[in-house]
């Protein structure tokens, strides 16, 4: 990789993540083995209003759509085993998962296991994201009834000390809100004053970074509908937790931040959503790895939280930068919006001016969605803007988006355009991610809705092969015919499509709307002709 592309990646960092990333070469976390504080005396039982299925059974484990033996003890740390398997393995949520046919005595036999064959600092479980995970599952098991061993109490501990010696502000995002939950969980559950400032730092940590992190219109700002809904559990847990022990000070937090931050999530998510009650794929995002929108909205109900006001035919998410037009039974979900947080974009795609639209129900147009972490050609694809569908031009992608989760150069959107006429809507917007090529084109789109058509048309200010993409969704009949083509879909409806600038290509493509699951769909590609490609589609 050349310089230029470095010197872009690393330019946005912020001086923190410089600095936590030296600490963490010079520094290893050793944490103290000091006698564990007793149990707080809880005042109230934990609620678990919903019910998962174990992805254990008594010798295999199946996460990201991939099982496998549990060969103990090697496969907690096996090189062979992509690192996100391993870390899901190591979360232990399949703790509080609802599995007849495993009794208690095996999760506890599997925590001494764990403990035995992960001594502390050592191997992939003790890093700072895992150990949050761990640390909660295991309270929250502790919290559901279960009784905890000794062993299991002493190195809970352990684990908590290790990790509020090595939180993650190299990466930010995410992962701090994690440490910090970890941090309140701990900190309640153990009494004393070693445990009261985990949680005095869980607490001002989350003082520190919601209001930076949930973004004014309700949405996470790393813009993934899928680590969104991870944050939203996070917050719902906590508002759980907190009733269970009653201290002033979570208790106050959670009434003036916790919950105020969690409505506001709750209804970002709600736009975000098809008629099939599942979230648009933009960015870093798959089905099956966060609860459900209709559990979490079960969750928050359970927990007391007020109804959510039923959404309008046009939401602007303005600071996240998504719109959802709904007109009918059809729904539209445009990103006009930045890739994410500057300094936090690793779980960016180059998708700029994509969409996703359900027409009579059924998803038409869908993202590519994830299929790994890992570093390869289908990473690389999936995060490409020829995955989404927007425009490539030059073979380029809108923001430079490279290895497994770094980001240079990087697309802005500007000037939105919003009208609505009647039945219609007409939604324009720019972005200058191809400033960097010769010509410094800009990429500009238009989408027009009305109740039973979508016109989308793109223009490119520079010379060179531009290309507008359009993926279908895998259960679509597609059928091409020159300019002119037709989707069928499961109920039999047709959608009727013509290209009116540019030339129109139906090629084959791939689907991965799950972490490990891929699917062969259809992907209309439209060529522009000087500089312009343009097509209607028809029900």
């Amino acid at each position: 990789m050349s310089v230029f592309l470095y010197f872009h990646t690393l330019r946005y960092l912020r001086p923190i993540q410089y600095y936590s990333r030296l600490r963490k070469l010079l520094i290893r976390p050793r944490p103290s083995l000091a006698p564990s504080p007793p149990l707080r005396q809880k005042q109230k039982v934990w609620r678990t209003p919903f019910t998962l299925k174990s992805p254990l059974s008594s010798n295999e484990c199946s996460f990201l759509n991939r099982r496998r033996t549990l060969h103990f003890p090697g496969i907690w740390n096996d090189t062979s085993i992509e690192k996100l398997w391993l870390y899901n393995l190591h979360y232990f949520d399949f703790l509080n998962s609802d599995d007849a046919t495993l009794d208690p005595d095996f999760y506890c036999r599997l925590i001494s296991r764990w403990i035995r064959d992960n001594p502390p600092c050592s191997g992939i479980g003790w890093e700072p994201y895992p150990l949050s995970r761990r640390i909660v599952s295991w309270i929250k098991w502790f919290l559901a009834g279960n009784v905890p061993s000794d062993e299991a109490l002493r190195s809970l501990i352990i684990q908590t000390r290790a990790l509020n010696a090595d939180i993650e502000y190299h990466l930010l995002g995410n992962h701090l809100l994690a440490n910090a939950k970890a941090l309140i969980f701990a900190g309640l559950f153990y009494e004393g004053a070693e445990p009261d400032a985990w949680l005095t730092r869980g607490i001002d940590i989350l003082k520190q970074e919601l209001p930076e992190q949930i973004l004014a219109d309700g949405g996470h700002f790393e813009r993934s509908a899928m680590y969104h809904s991870i944050i939203l559990e996070d917050l719902l847990d906590i508002i759980n937790v907190s009733g269970i022990y009653e201290i002033p000070s979570i208790v106050d937090f959670v009434n003036a931040s916790i919950i105020p931050t969690t409505n506001r999530m709750r209804s970002w998510l709600s736009a975000m959503l098809h008629p099939d009650r599942k979230f648009a794929l933009f960015n870093d995002a798959a089905f099956g790895i966060a609860l459900s929108p209709e559990e979490l909205e079960g969750y928050a109900r359970e927990l007391g939280l007020e109804a959510l006001t039923p959404q309008g035919e046009f939401v602007h998410l303005n600071e996240s930068g998504y719109m959802r037009l709904q007109i009918d039974n059809t729904v539209l979900i445009l990103d006009v919006g930045p890739i994410g947080p500057d300094y936090v974009p690793g779980h960016a795609h180059a998708d700029t001016l994509s969409f996703e639209m359900s027409i009579f129900g059924h998803r038409v147009f869908v993202d590519t969605g994830t299929f790994c972490y890992s570093k390869g050609k289908t990473r690389s694809y999936v995060r490409s803007t020829q995955a989404h569908n927007t425009m490539s031009f030059r073979n380029a992608d809108s923001s430079e988006v490279w290895d497994t989760f770094r980001v240079g150069r990087r697309a802005y959107p500007f000037n939105l355009e919003v009208h609505n006429s009647g039945n219609t809507f007409q939604v324009s917007c720019s972005h200058d991610g191809y400033r960097r090529l010769r010509g410094s084109p800009i990429h500009r789109r238009t989408w027009t809705l009305d109740s039973n058509s979508l016109v989308v048309f793109d223009t490119i200010t520079a010379d060179g092969s531009a290309i507008a993409h359009f993926h279908f969704d895998p259960s679509l009949k597609c059928l091409a015919e020159g300019e002119n083509g037709q989707l069928i879909l499961p109920n039999s409806k047709l959608i009727r499509w013509k290209a009116l600038a540019g030339q129109a290509v139906l090629t084959g493509s791939k689907y991965y709307p799950e972490f490990g699951k891929v699917q062969k769909n259809r992907c209309l590609n439209v060529i522009a002709k000087e500089g312009k490609a343009k097509i209607i589609f028809e029900w």
